[in-house]
């Protein structure tokens, strides 16, 4: 197994306790309370606006439920320290804004900060990590490109590979497919399933495609506009009464006997 596979630390239990969470006044969600665990990928859905975003910054850490309380292995999540976080989870915004030149390398390189001494020497696996993760995101021909010449496709992968290299047990991921095609779109999801399947991570990650949703997750957290918001196993809750509902438009299941997809009914009547 490559070393990036293997967290450096145990995965931690991260609890969602009567978590609320507002815009302004309206409410994005009310007490909703579940647990995320090693060997789960759970895919947040639901339309825009709802708070999707919003709620996967609150299981990173970044900021405060607006209502209850976010904890890691009983510790709220706001209160472990930095560094602590840094190697228990590992969070990919919705867009990375490149500032200045970087070498791709040097950028995926980026996610080895949390294993950094304090005098800025890192594990001597780092390289491996680092060239592994490369490969498994079909980077290794961007290797020495500048990220400011990629496009949005390749720059979400390269983002995608610096998360995984921190080696941390949670993997909380805002959109990671969203500007991929679909051959990288299917190679990511299944590298995100083999990395759950094996036990040691959890996976959260946004996604907008019902289809994909239901095929890789293990898990699944459904939001709507009126606040309500379903979890659970996802084939219980991705079922196409409960999609149509949240997502306020038709969706119907269609399956050739092995594969089934769920899209919108296209003639509703």
């Amino acid at each position: 197994m490559n070393p990036w596979h293997e967290p450096l630390a145990a995965c931690p239990q991260l609890a969602l306790r009567d978590v609320s969470l507002r815009a302004g006044s309206r409410v994005l969600m009310q007490r909703l309370s579940m647990s995320i665990g090693a060997g789960q990928l759970w895919c947040i859905v639901g339309p825009n606006g709802v708070g999707k975003s919003t709620l996967m910054g609150v299981l990173a850490g970044l900021r405060a439920p607006d209502g209850g309380a976010v904890e890691v292995d009983g510790v709220a999540a706001t209160h472990v320290p930095p560094a602590t976080l840094a190697r228990q989870r590992a969070y990919l915004p919705q867009a990375v804004h490149d500032t200045f030149p970087m070498r791709v390398e040097d950028a995926v390189r980026i996610g080895r900060h949390p294993h950094l001494s304090g005098w800025g020497w890192g594990r001597r696996d780092n390289d491996s990590v680092v060239r592994d993760l490369m490969t498994a995101l079909d980077l290794d021909a961007l290797r020495g490109r500048d990220v400011l010449t990629l496009s949005g496709g390749e720059r979400q992968r390269v983002s995608l590979a610096a998360a995984l290299a921190q080696q941390a047990p949670l993997l909380m991921l805002d959109e990671p497919v969203a500007h991929l095609d679909l051959r990288h779109q299917i190679q990511v999801l299944e590298l995100l399933q083999r990395l759950t399947r094996a036990g040691r991570h959890a996976v959260v990650v946004i996604v907008h495609d019902l289809t994909l949703a239901q095929r890789y997750a293990s898990h699944a957290l459904l939001m709507s506009e009126d606040g309500q918001a379903l979890h659970g196993p996802a084939s219980d809750v991705l079922t196409p009464a409960q999609c149509s509902r949240a997502l306020r438009t038709p969706i119907i299941r269609i399956s050739d006997g092995t594969h089934a997809a769920l899209i919108p009914d296209g003639n509703p009547q």
